[in-house]
Parts: structure tokens; sequence; C-alpha cells
């Protein structure tokens, strides 16, 4: 007999799960507040409005595109769910394009105050103009490659990473079109410029701007331009890569093959200035063959305003967030070998606050190590100057066997990851590319040393890249530890890859895709029969994205059975916490702060012997069954220790956290009154310095396991 709430979930299905699209989008509006709040520093504000820009981007030709292919394949009832899902995520993209343009301006005017200006051409003062004038003649013209639209002529196709101009051109009684790129790719796109005489701060153009200001001298000696405007449109284009399995071509010329295709897939998105005339934006939609599918968005006067992302800043340094130095453990930077110390304790770091030096150091010194056989490594995506790869080479160089893994599917790094492996295998480096059909997501490494004669396994355990760039900007989790048969599942791991007819048994890990729903539903099973035993039966999920259905199930099961659930989510959530019988002992939060919150952590009471497993695996369909991803046992107490101290800071957040509620309004956690603000990222870095944790109601998690009251 089904249990009440088995037959609740399967009669309320739909109302249950919020669709993993707008539940992104959700994410993206937080990033949104934070470009909002006037407590964050101006330039890290506009560099918010930067990321959320990207974020936008890579929505449309991910999470759309597969919306759109949906309409295309399906019917029915099927096909008519993600038509309505299409149209809702057309809405509130236009009325973030909205907020956007009003934060925006905010933003503009609180540089303002801090005297930093970004003008448009019509601001300029004679000086300015002369300056742009020249700066246009002399760096910008040599660049522009304007594009006539003439009735008769195809247009050639356009790059869905670049921004143009839809210049609208009247000569005497007739209008001429055109297109131009404006070469951010190439150019700065934010051009300092001279400020007014007697004035002080900085002024900036934006290149489009410059563009702008010297329309006609492009179309010089071809007609008279009486009057021009140019107004500013992008494209979003599907990034699916599509590999035909029967092509008999190496790995690496299918992927090269399908990045060239990649540039004529559909367009998904077409954003545009709201300002342009109707004549030529009809003109254009006409041209450009758009559907009653595609997305056409109204915007303001810029895009690709991810470029914000890197703007400079030239005020003082309070205008940016207060840097954080990182942390060093002594133990690790004692003359003795880095061995020594994984071998009399398991390490467990935490980017940001600590350096990411400690893995490159790992790596250089098993590549000079005489005892050191043999070093395997899983890359997904490395950094554009990658000390991790220098140290791979001089590891070959001195003798060892490396072997490394790389994902050639790591979506919009498969160009420099196949550079990469080219540069690995000129090296004499064994490169694989994994499973067919399986994306390898896991973030290993290992070391085999021989030691008394016998070969050791020293392996490292993580949720980030070995990425030196993002692991300044990312929080994420490493564990080094030298428990060997952890070494011998990693080592099963490295087997299945380079084998993988084999299905190898696994002692301790769980790995996608044969143990991780397994391993994860028994997990969460267990709680459910403690609480039914009137056992305290409770569980901390952190992860970047729960959208599996069948996990959503499952926690809605263990809510009703009384299982207290903290989820700490970053992105996608298709859980609605706090329903009265369904959700009501599931709460959850996401923060949004300085650091890209990404490590995946699964902390599960078990009567007060509480197990601890982090690694790569979101809770996501995909990551669970359709790529190779390893969670790990963290056994160390010292760690589990600092793991729980850091998921507990996140939970009391009051300052970046945000309530995850079953309407996802992204609402702010509110703080009780006379407590304490804690802003969990500052006060984990402040703990991870001095050990000192601020006030806070603690979880109990490793409280002995007592029976409820009322079950005695």
């Amino acid at each position: 007999m089904p249990s009440p709430i088995k037959l609740r979930l399967a009669e309320s299905h739909q109302e249950l799960f919020i669709s993993r699209e707008l539940s992104w989008l959700q994410f993206n509006a937080r990033v949104l507040q934070e470009a909002a709040d006037h407590s964050v520093p101006v330039i890290q504000r506009l560099r918010y409005l930067g990321i959320f820009s990207n974020n936008m981007d890579e929505f449309f030709r991910v999470r759309v595109a597969e919306v759109r292919r949906l309409i295309s394949v399906t019917s029915g009832k099927a096909h008519q769910q993600a038509k309505e899902l299409l149209a809702a995520i057309q809405n509130r993209v236009v009325e973030q394009q909205k907020e956007f343009e009003q934060v925006y301006n905010s933003v503009l005017r609180d540089l303002r105050k801090r005297r930093i200006y970004m003008i448009n051409e019509r601001q300029l003062d004679p000086g300015q103009a002369a300056f742009v004038q020249e700066y246009f003649t002399q760096t910008v013209l040599p660049e522009l490659e304007p594009i006539l639209l003439r009735p008769d002529q195809a247009i050639p196709m356009l790059n869905d990473e670049s921004i143009y101009l839809a210049m609208d051109i009247r000569s005497g009684d007739d209008y001429n079109y055109a297109v131009v790129e404006v070469p951010t790719d190439r150019l700065e796109r934010f051009v300092e410029i001279p400020r007014r005489k007697g004035k002080q701060g900085k002024v900036f153009i934006a290149l489009d701007n410059v563009i702008r200001a010297c329309l006609p001298q492009m179309f010089r000696g071809v007609f008279p331009v009486d009057e021009a405007a140019a107004y500013c449109f992008k494209f979003s284009r599907d990034a699916e890569l599509e590999i035909d399995p029967d092509i008999t071509e190496s790995l690496i010329e299918k992927m090269a093959s399908s990045l060239k295709q990649r540039r004529k897939a559909d367009a998904v998105r077409f954003v545009y200035d709201h300002t342009m005339p109707p004549r030529l934006l009809e003109y254009l939609s006409s041209r450009f063959g758009f559907g009653k599918y595609d997305s056409m968005i109204p915007g303001g006067r810029y895009h690709n305003s991810k470029d914000f992302m890197s703007f400079p800043n030239v005020g003082p340094r309070y205008l940016e967030f207060k840097p954080q130095p990182p942390i060093r453990i002594p133990r690790l930077d004692e003359p003795g070998s880095l061995f020594d110390s994984i071998r009399e304790q398991d390490v467990f770091l935490y980017y940001p606050y600590h350096p990411f030096d400690y893995i490159v150091d790992l790596l250089k010194t098993a590549a000079l190590d005489p005892h050191v056989s043999s070093i395997k490594i899983c890359l997904y995506r490395v950094a554009k100057v990658s000390r991790v790869i220098d140290a791979l080479v001089n590891a070959v160089q001195n003798g060892k066997r490396v072997l490394a893994v790389v994902e050639l599917a790591a979506r919009f790094d498969e160009a420099a990851n196949i550079t990469w492996a080219e540069r690995l295998t000129d090296n004499g480096i064994d490169v694989m590319f994994g499973v067919p059909g399986l994306k390898v997501h896991s973030k290993l490494v290992l070391i085999e040393r021989k030691e008394n004669g016998t070969p050791r396994f020293y392996s490292h355990i993580g949720t980030g890249n070995f990425n030196e760039k993002t692991a300044r900007l990312y929080t994420d989790f490493t564990l080094l530890t030298y428990d060997q048969e952890i070494g011998r599942d990693v080592y099963n791991v490295f087997d299945f890859l380079q084998f993988n007819y084999k299905r190898p048994e696994y002692q301790h890990l769980l790995v996608s895709p044969h143990s991780t729903r397994s391993g994860i539903e028994s997990l969460i099973e267990k709680e459910i029969a403690n609480a039914r035993q009137g056992y305290r039966a409770m569980m901390i999920l952190k992860c970047n994205n729960l959208v599996d259905s069948a996990l959503v199930d499952k926690l809605y099961e263990a809510s009703g059975a009384g299982v207290e659930i903290h989820l700490i989510v970053r992105g996608m959530c298709s859980l609605r916490p706090g329903i009265p019988g369904i959700s009501e002992n599931i709460h959850a939060i996401s923060i949004v702060d300085r650091y890209l919150e990404h490590p995946r952590a699964y902390v599960f009471y078990n009567r007060g012997k509480p197990r601890y497993l982090i690694g790569s695996a979101d809770l996501m369909t995909r990551n669970i069954d359709f790529r190779v991803e390893v969670l790990c046992p963290v056994h160390d107490p010292a760690a589990q220790q600092m793991i729980q101290d850091i998921l507990d800071q996140q939970w009391h957040d009051n300052v970046k956290a945000r309530v995850l509620d079953a309407d996802q309004d992204n609402h702010k956690v509110k703080g009780r009154k006379k407590t304490a603000q804690i802003r969990s990222q500052e006060s984990i870095h402040r703990y991870l310095a001095t050990g000192k944790l601020p006030r806070y109601p603690r979880t109990g998690m490793h409280d002995p396991a007592k029976r409820r009251r009322h079950h005695d």
C-alpha cells in the first residue's frame, strides 16, 4: 500500500516541481540583487552586472536552446508544456532586462559620485570629441568591416559571441542598412578619454559609442550620408555540439568539426536596442529569418554587458571588495615533504581561503620525487596559463608515467581542451578522453609512490577544477589522503576510464554512473528509517543544483517521515520547501557573495555519528546517471569538524543568504533581534585564520542519537 506522502506526490507532481529553467532565472535574479545592493562596493556592483549578462548568454545558448528543441520534437501535452515554458521564460527575461537597466543607471549615478564617468557620444565636449575622432581614425576604423544589407545579397554568418551595430543611414530620400561588428576581441570595450578641463576624475566611453560618434566616416566615398544612427544587437546560438558516433575519425577531429558547426547553429535569442526603428527591426527580423519560437528581447542601448566583469577599478581601493589574504597551513609550509604531511594526517583545503598553490606544489614535488612512479589526473577546465600542466610535463621529463584524462566536451572550453590535449600528447603524456557517452567531471589525482618496496597511493578528491584562476574566485573543497582503501577506489576509477567494459567494486567512493544514485538514496533511506523509529534524523545538502526528480521525491518522503533537511543550493532548485504535509521539514537557502559557491558536500546525521561526503556530483540527473563523478567520504575528525563549522556558518548567514521557499521570491534571511550579523564568506575566513567561530545556534550534528521525547 503506497504511503500517503507518495500518493500525494503522484497527485500533485507538477505543482511540487519548479522548472529548472525558471529556477535558474531566479538564481540570476539573486546576482542582479547584488548589483542593486548599495552596500556592495560600486565597482563590484558593475561587475555583478557583467556576471548577470554572461550568465544570461549561457542560459539562452544552453537552457533555452534545449526548450526549443523540445518544442520541435514533441507533440501533445509535452509540446504544449514546452511552449508554455518558453513563453514564461520570455516574460521573465523581459522583466529582468528592465530591472537590469534600472540597476545599471543606478550604478552609473554612484560611479559619478566617485568621479568615474561613463559618457556617450552625445556628451563629448569639443576636446573629447577631437580625441575620439582621432582614436577612431587611427585605432578603430582599421578594425571595422561593415556589411551593407542588400536585398539580393545573402547576409554572412554572424558570430554569437560578438555585438553588432545595425546602422540606419539616410542618403537623400533613400535608406541604407548595414551591420558592423564591434571589435571587442581586439580592442578595449571601455576607452579612457581626457576629462573636461578643470574637472577631476576618470572618463570612459564605450567602444560602441566611439563608432556611433564617427559613423559617416565608414561610408565616405560610398554614398553621401545625410543622417545616420546605430542600434546595438546580438545573437545567442544553440551551443549543443552534435558528434556523429558513426564517423570514423579521431575524437579531436570530431570535436573540432562540431565547434565549427556551432557557429552556424540556430539563433535562440535576438537582443536589440528597444529604440530601434520598427522598420529596421522588421527588416532584420525578416532577413535573419526569425520564427515564432525565437526569443526577441528588447533591451537597452548596450549589450554584451559581460565586459563589465573586467572593468578596472580606477578609483580608491574601497570601491571593490577588500582583499582576503590566503591562509597558509603551517604543517604544509614546513621544510619536510608534502607526502610526509599527508601520510601523517589527511589535508583538507577550502579555496580560495587556502591557496591553490598547495596542489601545484604537490604535483611539482611528485614530478621530482625519485620514489614517485606515476601520476594520474582528470582535467576538465584548466587555466590559460597552467602551472598544473607545467608540473605534469616536468614529471614526464623526470621519468614519471603520467596519464591525463581530458574532457574535451567541457562546454565552451572545448577548443582550449583540444589545444591542451595536443600539448600534453606532444610532451609524452598519455592522454585519454574518457568514456564514450559519459562526460568525465571527476576532480581526481592519484600519485603512486614506492615506500619500503611497496607501492602506496596518495589521493586527491575535490569539488573544483585544477584551475589556478577559478580557485581564486570559486569556493571549493579538496581532500588529500593517504587512506589506501580510498586510493584503491580512485585507482579503480582510472581503471574504468581506461577499460570501460569493466565494472569495478568501490569500497568507499560513490561513483557515477555506477553507485552515486543508489548510494545517496541509501543514505536518505537510513535517515527515514531512523526518523520512523523515533530517533532524531537530519541531513545537510550543499550543492550547485538540485533538479533530479527522483531525489526530490525522496527528500519529500524524508520530510514526511520527520527528517530535518537543510539545503544550501546556489543555483537551480526544483524542490519547493515549506509545503504543509509535503516539505514542511525542508528549509533551503542560497548564498550569493564575492565568491561563487561551488562545493558539493552531503552530511547525514546517522544517529549522531554523521557521515560526510564531498565531491564533484550535483543532484542532477546528468551528474548522477550520465557522467563520471566521484563523491568521497571524509573520515578525518578534524576535516569533518571543519566541514560542519563551514556549513553551520553558511546556514546562519543573515547578510548574503536568500530563502528558497515554495515561491522562490529571493527574500533575504531575516536575522533575529539582537543577533549578530553573520556574512559567512567573511566569518569563514576569520574562522580558518583564527579558529574562532561566530555565535549562532549549533545544529548538533555530532550530538548522541536520542529518541524523540514523544516516542519514549
